[in-house]
């Protein structure tokens, strides 16, 4: 029998988390994050990373290993997190991937094409035109240097098109070409569930956990990185917003309500990912009842 891979995803503030702990306790494993902020040193609070006795509870990998100055993307992700398993499967039959960062869990279980790197000048000079001219200036320039991806690709997400008009000026060649689709076989099976909750009840929690943030020290946390608030890392929910307030741009209580909506729309749009993959298997109520419906699939 091939070891097993369960997969705990959902929306910010669903209680994966505790699920993911719970579940790891029973099945004596161990917890890889899937969250493409967890993994960096100093940013505990804004991110949500497991407290130290959860750290201490129950092993986790890419939770605060990195330097916030480190650039991970999900590349990264997926090799790193196939060399945690193969550690976790040394001694265990089973392993937890938990976190809501819906591309990162893609890689792991689907692989990703392999494609030529891109031009760290390049990428920042793209980046650099976006921030000045705007969302119209980089529709125009992708579909002008890349109609290939114009025409097939998500040309109102800003991230994709920033990577698809580097991609084309660093080789010359459409990303759509590397594009395949292919799923990679790999030598574990892969259960994914979902933790099911009300969207009003996902709500009121939201704005419940950035409170206990904001009171747990989060600010200062944000203070100690402010010099460091051009990095892409910190283009965080929760980080952003508190910039703004320390740049003199808005009030506090502006800042905490930003972090609240812009923490929502977050969550919705992980909802969307998440509700495309039709292997996920949807999981509500508690968090004992859902590890007990977890273990029995």
């Amino acid at each position: 029998m091939p070891p097993k891979v369960y997969i705990i995803a959902g929306p910010t503030g669903s209680g994966k988390t505790a699920v993911a702990l719970e579940l790891a306790k029973q099945l004596h494993t161990a917890v890889i994050s899937a969250d493409s902020r967890q993994c960096y040193r100093g940013m505990s609070i804004g991110t949500a990373q497991p407290t130290p006795e959860e750290l201490m509870e129950v092993q986790h990998f890419f939770v605060n290993e990195f330097h916030v100055e480190t650039s991970l993307n999900v590349a990264d992700f997926e090799q790193l997190a196939l060399g945690y398993l193969d550690k976790i499967f040394k001694n265990n039959v089973t392993a937890i991937v938990c976190g809501g960062t819906g591309l990162y869990i893609k890689a792991l279980c689907e692989g990703l094409d392999l494609m030529p790197e891109t031009d760290p000048e390049i990428e920042s000079a793209v980046e650099g035109a976006y921030k000045e001219k705007g969302l119209e200036w980089l529709q125009q320039a992708v579909a002008i240097e890349d109609p290939v991806f114009f025409a097939t690709g998500a040309i109102n997400n800003p991230a994709r098109m920033l990577r698809a008009l580097a991609f084309v000026r660093t080789t010359g060649i459409s990303i759509r070409k590397y594009q395949t689709g292919a799923k990679k076989k790999r030598d574990f099976d892969i259960v994914k569930v979902g933790i099911d909750i009300p969207r009003d009840e996902l709500y009121r929690r939201i704005n419940h956990r950035v409170d206990q943030m904001m009171a747990a020290g989060l600010l200062d946390e944000v203070k100690q990185l402010f010099h460091l608030r051009h990095l892409k890392n910190l283009q965080t929910v929760g980080y952003t917003e508190l910039v703004e307030f320390l740049e003199d741009r808005c009030t506090l209580g502006v800042a905490v309500d930003k972090i609240k909506q812009h923490t929502r729309n977050y969550a919705k749009r992980q909802l969307t990912w998440f509700k495309k993959d039709q292997e996920i298997v949807w999981l509500a109520g508690s968090t004992d009842a859902i590890v007990q419906q977890i273990l029995s699939i």
